[in-house]
Formats: structure tokens, C-alpha cells, sequence
């Protein structure tokens, strides 16, 4: 693919221009997910698709771009006849960001003139700029949840639906999703990462010749744009004519039997949930054939098409490192391999080699000793001397389903799947006037202001007179993301009696719950003479879970420097983001043992949070015959509450979902 600027040192690269040129012969592979490390060319190989893609006949002066040989009969702007003339032009590459409203999305309905003139003014949304054309998403992990679920619906059926109070809009919407996205800035839905046809991984080249040339040729398109792009310009032709000829070619391609079979077989070996991953594959193959200038599908497609479709299909959790282990495709291949018309060796095809995700599966992670390290203290909570040992990391044990933890109070924050919160989207709660744009209307409350001024409007016909200052808003209570905060003892003490793999588990199975309902996720430890920083806040549990893994323990307890530490970490968070909430999780077993004064520093630290109207939960991990609830009381410091390790579990009969009790100034 031609563009101003060249990705010879973007490893990866060769299977993202495939495909995203599979996707410009056959748009029903349903799009490409592109994951990789910040700087490594994703949004200008998708925007240089744009250029490559052939031109499209629309219906003259039709906003939805409607097809003259067949338009959308329920078009806003219609009817069309049909074999009408038409007008070409380019398709389109419309951008949603991640900030957009749903009203940009979809289109604004004016209510005003639907409820008292009875017309739908309509104006359309980037669902509708981009019909028949690209829609790309930068940072679609980002994507706020009401926005990934419009994209959804309009990519399950085709079409955008605008609806307020009885008044619908419809109109097709058919586009081919391309998204771009950071991994270590969160993970992707797993509704909306199923939508995706094929994902591929880019990384930054460590060779430096190759990344010699890149700044090269970068310096010579910042030179002269127009005349670099010109030395580009036969190429460029060259790849849209071969476009054109696949899809002239795509219908004739014969996707027999023994490919079928070997399509099924891969997704049955490995384990994909659905059916989407093998209708992706037929259609990936097919397009794979037809770009190559072939009218059978190899097996060799069939190969390529899987390395391309299933690697983002196979994650079970947000922590599975997406990838194939291409040995096991290959010996499935050739298993199911062997019919007359499908060649039984899978060789790279001829445009690239395969390779989209074929990363080796994830190792088992770091093999602690699970012998337990020198308890920092005793059965009966003495301390030991200062040496206590170090021991390496610990593996997490199994994670489970947990209780709900939530902030008390109604917040404002991002919309996510926690707390209470006044949001867009919910049930409606009340109504008020609207500030600016009227995006939900209360009907009843629109009415009931309209209703005492009819006489004084003179309203004679059956029609309602409304007016601008009549309409209400409504206001609607839904669930917000919050940040939760992860403070965790990796102190000698922890990691008596094997504790720290349970308790890594524990906090494993927070952090998954964090992911589903949306939270951003921070973790701080403290063991020996300090705390650190762990992860600041962020929406990537992955990078938790990673640093979680591979936390050592052992030392002293500086229980004190572990709640200042989080203390700081809030103050400098409210600061960016100051309408999420915190939840701070507080993993320990409420000893204190470093520094001077170790128990009753820990008491000042705690108050603060108390006196700021922080939320928080302290998990006791104290274990053995005696236990001197120190967790308890370090709860009762912090204004929150304590359970153990097994009340976490969402199966414990030690009650029913907790919300974190304590008093914030913001519930007051």
C-alpha cells in the first residue's frame, strides 16, 4: 500500500496492509482491530486506505449516500427511483472519537418540530457519512460503553435507529469498522472485539537501519508533501486497480468442501466460542484467493485467513495475551487437509507472510516458591527482627467471582458498571430544563409545561403548541466507573503460611471485576522501609495483573507509608480526572511493624481518608487459630469496612453484596 510515510520498520506491517486490503475486496470480513505500542504508524496505514478504495455511485444530493441501482427504500431523504442516475465520488473514511456524543453518532432528531408540527427534521450522524465507506475509531478501547453499544447494533443490522418519545428515524448504515488501539491502555469489549473480522499486532522494528529509513523518508514528505506523494502515485494506481479486479473476480471464487472442513476443524481445535470466527475465515479465504487472482481456495488461505481472524478470538479473560500457536494450526491443517481441490500444504501466500498475532501462547508466568519465606511475625502477632528474608514472586492462585463492591452516594463520573451515578443513560429518575442541546426528552413533563399556556398561544387545531422553553430533559440514573485504588502488603508477614498466592487470587479477581465494570485500576505496595507505585492509575488491568504477578514479598511491615503513598496517588488523580470517584481496596493483615511509632502513624494515615469521605475496604488476609482482628480496626480508622478472603467470594453465605459503608462528603 502506497502512502506518504513508508513502515518498513513497523514489525507487522506486511499483515496489516493485507489486511486491510481484504477488507477493500470483500467489506463483509467485517473490518480490522490493529493493536500495537504508541508510535508505530496504525493511524496512518488506516487512513492511507481511504486513497486505495474504489470509487462509489450515490444518489445526486442524497445525504446517506444511497446506491442508484438499489437505494434504501426507507432513506429520510427518499423515496429514490431506482436505476436513477448516479454521481461518483470517493468513499468516504469518517472518524468517530472517543469523547463524541451519541447525538453525533447517530443523528439529532429535532423533538421541537416532531411534537408540534408533526415533521421528522433530521440531521444526519458520522453513522450515516460513513454508509458505504470507513469508519475509523482511534483508541477504540476507549470508546464509552453507550457508544460501543450504537456501534454494535448498527453493525449487527446494518442500520442506524434514532427513536425519542415514538418518533423513529431509520436509515442503512453499512461500513467497514477499522479500529486502532494502545493494549496498555485497556482492553477492548469483548462484545465489540468479536465484531472485529481481523486483528492484527504492530511493534516498533529494533533494527536501526530500518528505522533510519523512516525518519528519511518522513523528512523528505515534511519537505514536499505533493512531491513525495507523486513518486508514490503509479504504485498507488497499480494496488486500486488490482482492488477493482478481486472484487470483479471475488463472486467466482469457489470455496470448496475440503476448505470447509478445514475452516471448522481449526475453529473447532481451537476452541472459539460461536460461529462468527468461521464465517470470518470463509470470507477472509475467499478474499485471500481473489486477491491473489485465483478462483479456489487454497489451503494456504485458509491458513493466512486464520492467523488473521481467530488470535483476538481466543481470549478467555482480559489478562490472555491474544495469539495462535501456528504448530497447532498447521498440524490441524494438514489432519483435515488433502481433498482435490484444496492443497494439504499450507505455505505462506504470496503477499505476505502469515503472521497476524502468531505469537507463542503465554507461559505459565513467574514460578514462585510456594515454600513459605520467614514470617515477619509469630502466632502470637510479635514481630521478628528486621531481616526477615525476601522470597520471589508467588504465583496468583485460581481467581473467582466476587461480591459488588460500589462508593456509597450518587456520582457524576464516567458511565462504567459500578457505583450509583447520574448519568445518559438509565431509568429516568426526574427532569429539569434542558443546558443546551435537548437530548432525552421527558414527555410527560413537556406536556405538563406546555399544557396551562395553550388558550394564551392560541391553539385552535388538535396539535399541541410547544415551545422552546416548555421542553424538559430527563434526567437518568445509571452506573459510573470508579478508580479503584489497590493497596497491597507484601510484607514477611503476607507471605507466611503460602497466604501471598491466595491473597495475589483475590486481588487478581478484583481486577477482573474492575475490567467489566469499567474502572480505571491503580496499585500501590508497601514491605521493607517503603511503598511504591506499582501501576499509577489506569485503564489497562492487564498492566496490573502483570505487576501483580511478579510482586516480590517479604520485610518489614510499613503499613503507614503504603496509606500515605495511596493517599498522594488520589490527591494528584482528583486533580485529572476529578469527577471519578475512588475505592480503595486495602489487601493486608492489618499489621504494622516499619518505621517509628509503626501503629499509630497507621492510624493518623487512616483518618485522612476518613476525614476526606474516601470509600474504602480493608480484605484481612489474617489467617491461623489466633487472629487479633487488626484489619477490623484498621477499617474502623478509615471509615470503611473488612471482610475476609472468603466473604470476597460472590458464592460466600457470609452475606449478601456489600456495598462499602463509610461516609463521604460528597453522599453528604
Amino acid at each position: 500500500m502506497s502512502t506518504p510515510f513508508p513502515f518498513t520498520a513497523v514489525v507487522g506491517q506486511d499483515d496489516l496492509r493485507l489486511a486491510l486490503l481484504l477488507n477493500a475486496v470483500s467489506p463483509a470480513v467485517g473490518g480490522v482491530l490493529v493493536r500495537g505500542e504508541k508510535g508505530t504508524a496504525k493511524s496512518t496505514a488506516v487512513r492511507a486506505l481511504s486513497a486505495l478504495m474504489p470509487q462509489v455511485d450515490v444518489v445526486p444530493g442524497c445525504r446517506f449516500s444511497c446506491d442508484p441501482a438499489s437505494p434504501d427504500p426507507a432513506c429520510p431523504d427518499g423515496p429514490h427511483a431506482p436505476g436513477a442516475d448516479g454521481q461518483a465520488r470517493p468513499a468516504r473514511m469518517v472518524e468517530l472519537p472517543v469523547g463524541a456524543s451519541e447525538d453525533r453518532l447517530v443523528g439529532a432528531l429535532d423533538i421541537e418540530r416532531a411534537l408540534s408540527e408533526g415533521v421528522k427534521a433530521f440531521e444526519p450522524g458520522l453513522l450515516a457519512d460513513a454508509h458505504r465507506g470507513i469508519l475509523y475509531v482511534d483508541e477504540v478501547n476507549l470508546l464509552h460503553d453507550h457508544l460501543v453499544d450504537l456501534l454494535l447494533d448498527a453493525a449487527a443490522m446494518g442500520a442506524s435507529y434514532v427513536e425519542r418519545e415514538g418518533v423513529s428515524v431509520r436509515h442503512a448504515a453499512r461500513f467497514l469498522l477499522v479500529g486502532t488501539m494502545n493494549p496498555e491502555e485497556g482492553e477492548l469489549r469483548p462484545q465489540l472485539l468479536d465484531r472485529f473480522g481481523l486483528t492484527v499486532e504492530v511493534a516498533a522494528s529494533r533494527e536501526p537501519e530500518q528505522r533510519v529509513e523512516v525518519v528519511r523518508r518522513r523528512l523528505a514528505y515534511d519537505d514536499d508533501p505533493a512531491g513525495f506523494a507523486a513518486r508514490w502515485a503509479d504504485e498507488e494506481a497499480a494496488v486500486r486497480a488490482r482492488i477493482v479486479a478481486a472484487r470483479e473476480l471475488l463472486p467466482s471464487v469457489r470455496l470448496g468442501d475440503g476448505a470447509l472442513r478445514q475452516i471448522a476443524a481449526t475453529c473447532a481445535a481451537f476452541e472459539v466460542d460461536g460461529m462468527r470466527a468461521d464465517i470470518v475465515m470463509a470470507r477472509t479465504a475467499t478474499a485471500l484467493a481473489a486477491w491473489a487472482g485465483r478462483t479456489d481456495v487454497l489451503a494456504e488461505d485458509v491458513r493466512q485467513a486464520a492467523l488473521l481472524a481467530l488470535p483476538h478470538r481466543r481470549r478467555r479473560n482480559p489478562f490472555d495475551a491474544p495469539g495462535l500457536d501456528e504448530d497447532k494450526l498447521d498440524e490441524t491443517l494438514e489432519e483435515f487437509g488433502g481433498s482435490d481441490d484444496d492443497d494439504p500444504d499450507p505455505d505462506p501466500g504470496p503477499d505476505g507472510p502469515g503472521g497476524g498475532g502468531g505469537q507463542p501462547e503465554p507461559d505459565e508466568g513467574p514460578q514462585g516458591d510456594d515454600a513459605g519465606a520467614t514470617p515477619e511475625a509469630g502466632e502470637g502477632g510479635q514481630p521478628q527482627p528486621s531481616g526477615a528474608g525476601e522470597q520471589s514472586a508467588v504465583r496468583a492462585a485460581e481467581p473467582f467471582r466476587t461480591k459488588v463492591l460500589s462508593v456509597p452516594g450518587l456520582g457524576e463520573g464516567a458511565a462504567g458498571r459500578r457505583s450509583r451515578a447520574r448519568t445518559e443513560h438509565g431509568r429516568t429518575t426526574g427532569a429539569r430544563r434542558p443546558r443546551g442541546t435537548l437530548t432525552k426528552l421527558h414527555l410527560a413533563a413537556t406536556v405538563q409545561a406546555a399544557a396551562p399556556h395553550q388558550r394564551a398561544r392560541g391553539r385552535s387545531g388538535p396539535g399541541l403548541v410547544v415551545r422552546r422553553d416548555d421542553l424538559r430533559q430527563a434526567t437518568r440514573e445509571g452506573r459510573e466507573g470508579n478508580l479503584v485504588l489497590f493497596v497491597v502488603d507484601a510484607s514477611g508477614s503476607m507471605a507466611a503460611r503460602q497466604r501471598m498466592s491466595a491473597v495475589k487470587g483475590a486481588v487478581l479477581s478484583l481486577l477482573l471485576d474492575a475490567y467489566q465494570r469499567r474502572d480505571k485500576v491503580g496499585l500501590v505496595t508497601f514491605r521493607g522501609s517503603g511503598a511504591d507505585v506499582a501501576l499509577p492509575p489506569t485503564s489497562s488491568v492487564d498492566a496490573a495483573a502483570a505487576r501483580l504477578e511478579s510482586l516480590p514479598t517479604g520485610g518489614r511491615t510499613p503499613l503507614a507509608a503504603g496509606l500515605l503513598r495511596a493517599h498522594d496517588v488520589l490527591r494528584v488523580e482528583r486533580l485529572r480526572d476529578p469527577a471519578r470517584r475512588p475505592l480503595v481496596v486495602l489487601v493486608t493483615d492489618g499489621r504494622a511493624t516499619g518505621g517509628p511509632e509503626p501503629v499509630a502513624l497507621a492510624g493518623r494515615a487512616a483518618r485522612l481518608f476518613a476525614a476526606e469521605g474516601v470509600a474504602s475496604v480493608v480484605v484481612d488476609c489474617e489467617a491461623g487459630p489466633v487472629r487479633l482482628g487488626l484489619a477490623g480496626q484498621l477499617a474502623g480508622e478509615l471509615g470503611g469496612t473488612a471482610v475476609t478472603l472468603d466473604e470476597l467470594r460472590a458464592d460466600s453465605i457470609a452475606g449478601l453484596v456489600r456495598d462499602v459503608q463509610g461516609t463521604s462528603r460528597r453522599a453528604a
